[in-house]
């Protein structure tokens, strides 16, 4: 008998290994390696692959239970499928698994992408059929008509909700125990994540479940040369930021083209359509079994290529160099302690703000030095490719409310990304971040209490005291003077005199700054979010009763009569608008505290 020598044995070992990944990888136009929908029946068998633990892909059976004709939409059909075997059963149908390639006698059927609601292990899921996924890089390789400065992710999503849910007849709810009222929901993407407190998942939590991710421990691990080399049932991560911090959603892959194209999840992450986010390689390093909902632990790898569609029934992406994120820098300053962060994120308008703030509230709450009660005083810059930088300054103060005063900071870096990526002039294109935020130990907050001057009756040129009232927190209430000269050139009669804060003010005299629809384009809207006044200033304005005309990012007071009467004649005014005040003086206090409250006052001039 002819017995194989050791050399033999390693070098059938290694073809029997190179059959396995060729059989498992895809080319998109070859549909003789796809299993038809049609020739789906009950009770046929078949396998998917997928990772439990490491990198190790690993065979599952699965029994064919029916199809769901149009169960995601038109022509969106599911596969309904029961996974058998004893890991099957012990955690049922696992996040991180979407995307898992099916196959029916050796040709690929689809992807896993469904699974029961939460409170089940029932191993019973929906597969995505390998027709619909090859539609994603169909459709992607033909031309898109987009409006004139659309950026490709507000168009041709072509997405469901991401909190769909299809009903499991009842028929198969009888058949499989799974009980009634049962349906299938997409499979939770895992979010990797390296870096974030605990604190920080908790305030940023109910907008990242909003994008159906869970937020699951994990890491980050070093870079392997072999990290591009994927066959279907790998792990792949989309990066959304990396470095000090690292935030990355996880699926599988269902296959790899020749080509490097890579389709993976079975259902989108985010229903964006086109994108451009980096693709990293996953590994497991666990998989944890749960009656609530059993996951992946897993680590994110190297950057292998670039996420390119985020479909309803795919992602798709190219093995490659991954694409350009914004760099992040952030700065903690406290009296005993200065701590820096560096972080890229992903530029996307929607959600690159709350990856920012994410970011940023991520590294005032890091610091050992910082503690709940305290003043933080931002600033920074946010750098505008052909555009004049957006500069962040402002002092926020805790209050009673359990928020602690980093979420403020972070709220307001938010809210400004927000509105540069709404713009509807053109897409915004941020090249760098740089944030510094400067923690004082005590809360400076005054409340405006009461306001008076020294007469009500002043003449054009005049210069007066206005006292204002202070009360602090918790402190003792004080007197702030602002000495206030009347214009020369000031309408005699009876004006007001507003004592506020900065945000009062902006909103009674600069209303325009929150139409930006009106604008002519986005420098002017980087203009008014400039001119924006600090909270932490006092306030003195003269309004008289005379007409104020604001056009685009332009205010013009005391606009005469015929001014007005023309623009009445117009049908079209285009960003016009008219207020029944104009601004006849400010002056302010720098008070190194935030202010909040307003008074106001009548003057007359004779």
């Amino acid at each position: 008998m002819f017995m194989p020598t050791a050399p033999a044995k390693r070098y059938f070992a290694y073809l029997l290994a190179l059959i396995l990944v060729l059989a498992l990888r895809l080319s998109a136009g070859d549909t003789s390696s796809t299993f038809p929908l049609d020739k789906v029946r009950p009770g046929l068998k078949g396998v998917a692959y997928t990772i439990f633990t490491g990198d190790e892909v690993e065979k599952v059976d699965l029994v064919v239970l029916g199809v769901l004709h149009n169960a995601m939409g038109p022509k969106q059909d599911v596969i309904l499928v029961q996974l058998l075997g004893e890991k099957a059963e012990h955690s049922g149908v696992v996040a991180g698994m979407s995307g898992s390639p099916v196959y029916f006698d050796g040709k690929l059927a689809g992807a896993l992408s469904l699974k029961l609601g939460i409170f089940t292990k029932e191993a019973i899921g929906g597969v995505t059929p390998i027709q619909n996924m090859l539609d994603v890089e169909r459709d992607a390789a033909a031309p898109k008509q987009t409006g004139a400065g659309a950026p490709p992710s507000a168009v041709n999503t072509g997405s469901f909700p991401a909190a769909s849910r299809v009903s499991l007849p009842q028929e198969f709810s009888t058949r499989t125990s799974a009980g009634a009222g049962q349906f299938l929901v997409p499979i939770e993407t895992p979010l990797i994540s390296a870096g974030l407190y605990p604190e920080t998942i908790a305030q940023f939590s109910k907008e990242l479940s909003a994008w159906g991710m869970s937020v699951a421990p994990g890491g980050s691990a070093d870079p392997e040369p072999e990290d591009a080399q994927l066959k279907p049932g790998d792990m792949v991560g989309v990066e959304l930021i990396r470095g000090d911090l690292s935030i990355a959603p996880g699926c599988t892959v269902t296959a790899v083209e020749s080509d490097g194209t890579v389709l993976a999840c079975g259902h989108p992450i985010f229903s964006f359509g086109s994108v451009s986010m980096p693709m990293t390689r996953g590994h497991v390093v666990t998989t944890l079994a749960s009656a609530m909902a059993s996951t992946k632990i897993m680590t994110s790898g190297a950057t292998i290529g670039t996420l390119t569609q985020d479909r309803t029934t795919a992602i798709m992406g190219k093995l490659g160099a991954g694409p350009p994120m914004i760099p992040v820098d952030v700065e903690l300053s406290t009296p005993s302690a200065e701590k820096q962060f560096h972080f890229e994120v992903i530029e996307s308008p929607q959600l690159t703000p709350v990856l920012v703030a994410l970011a940023t509230y991520n590294g005032i709450v890091g610091s050992p030095a910082y503690g709940e009660g305290w003043t933080l005083q931002m600033d920074g810059d946010i750098e505008l490719k052909g555009h004049t930088p957006v500069h962040l300054e402002n002092l926020f103060a805790p209050n009673d409310m359990p928020i602690p005063s980093g979420f403020y900071v972070a709220s307001e870096v938010q809210s400004i990304f927000a509105r540069i990526y709404s713009n509807p002039y053109e897409r915004a294109h941020v090249d760098r971040v740089r944030i510094k935020v400067t923690a004082l130990a005590e809360r400076r907050w005054s409340m405006i209490d009461n306001a008076w001057t020294e007469k009500s009756e002043v003449a054009p040129g005049e210069t007066m005291a206005v006292k204002v009232l202070l009360r602090p927190y918790r402190g003792e209430p004080f007197i702030q003077e602002i000495p206030i000269t009347i214009p020369p050139q000031t309408a005699r009669g009876t004006l007001q005199l507003l004592i506020s804060d900065g945000e009062t003010l902006d909103r009674t005299v600069d209303p325009m700054a929150a139409m930006q629809a009106t604008l002519p384009g986005l420098e002017e809207l980087i203009k008014l979010i400039n001119r924006g006044r600090q909270n932490d200033c006092l306030y003195a304005t003269l309004l008289q009763p005379t007409t104020t005309l604001l056009v685009e990012d332009k205010v013009m007071p005391n606009v005469p009569s015929s001014e007005i009467n023309v623009l009445d004649q117009r049908q079209s005014v285009g960003g016009a608008r008219l207020l029944h005040q104009s601004l006849a003086g400010s002056w302010s206090a720098e008070m190194h505290q935030v202010i909040t409250g307003e008074r106001t006052l009548t003057i007359i001039v004779k």
